[in-house]
């Protein structure tokens, strides 16, 4: 049950109401900025919440127990401070929303009505719709290991110990030539094999693009340079003399651990685990009976 001020109280129980919706948005980079369905501009507690005309949003509904409760928003990209740009680079990815119910008239009383986290965000020209999923969403996330072939670390991490700012598994490169934004052919990484960057990631760390990251899904060695396919387009334009940081990738399996980063002892996965046909055989069964006791 929420809990009403006195003069929001009041003001709602006298029949005639002002009312806006206010949204406040937090990026992970700490970034703040609010948006309200009022035709005017309202400030509280420091932040200004813009006029969004076209800003819109489903009905709120909450439910008892631990289903999670989800509503859109859906607007233009009216505001100079959201730009497509920084949606297609993942800034908003997980941002913290704050949805209040505020008298426009005082700004004083208001209400929060809802906490969560921004989901799926699409895109069709100017407009973009984003998802808003309420606190129990983070139930529904997985939780403790897999049991599986394959190494369930992040190359890098306190699990997996590789140092991956070491010479070997990082290079820094200049684009000479891009296509697509998502084919770049670069210089500076004439040392490294073919293959060496697949599944790894990319960072540019100068150009239109700076700090933003991609996978690397191919890697190849041509005779004017490397080539490098990621996986997506670039939000921005990637152009001739962008620099990046690329380092190596991993396939998760034990073979790759040990011979490519030789880190075989810190290999996540369970590679002697037996399958379905080692689960299913019988105790007379051996490799070249075809199944026959013997």
């Amino acid at each position: 049950m929420k809990t009403l001020s006195p003069g929001l109280a009041a003001h709602l129980a006298s029949g005639a109401t002002t009312l806006a919706t206010c949204w406040k948005l937090t990026r992970a980079d700490g970034a703040a900025m609010g948006f309200t369905d009022h035709d005017r501009d309202l400030a509280f507690d420091g932040l200004t919440y813009e006029a969004a005309g076209g800003f819109t949003a489903t009905a709120l509904e909450n439910s008892s127990g631990l289903a999670v409760d989800n509503l859109d928003v859906a607007g233009a990209l009216s505001s100079a401070r959201i730009e497509e740009g920084d949606l297609a680079a993942g800034l908003y990815d997980d941002a913290e929303i704050e949805i209040w119910r505020v008298n426009w008239q005082a700004p004083d009383e208001r209400v929060l009505l809802r906490k969560g986290n921004l989901g799926e965000v699409t895109r069709s020209g100017a407009a973009f719709s984003a998802e808003l999923r309420g606190l129990a969403h983070r139930l529904n996330q997985p939780t403790g290991r897999i049991f599986q072939y394959g190494c369930d670390a992040d190359l890098g991490d306190a699990r997996c110990g590789i140092a991956l700012d070491a010479d070997q598994f990082r290079g820094m490169g200049v684009v000479t030539s891009a296509e697509d934004d998502r084919i770049v052919i670069a210089s500076g990484l004439d040392s490294f094999a073919a293959g060496w960057f697949e599944r790894g990631k990319l960072v540019f760390s100068g150009g239109a693009n700076q700090g933003a990251a991609m996978e690397v899904k191919a890697h190849a060695l041509r005779p004017d340079g490397t080539r490098l396919e990621l996986w997506r387009r670039m939000a921005r334009t990637v152009a001739p003399g962008d620099t990046f940081i690329v380092t190596a990738g991993c396939d998760k399996q034990f073979a790759t651990c040990r011979a490519k980063f030789a880190n075989g002892v810190n290999f996540r996965g369970f590679p002697h685990m037996p399958g379905n046909d080692f689960v299913l055989a019988r105790a007379g069964d051996g490799p070249n009976d075809g199944g026959r006791r013997a």
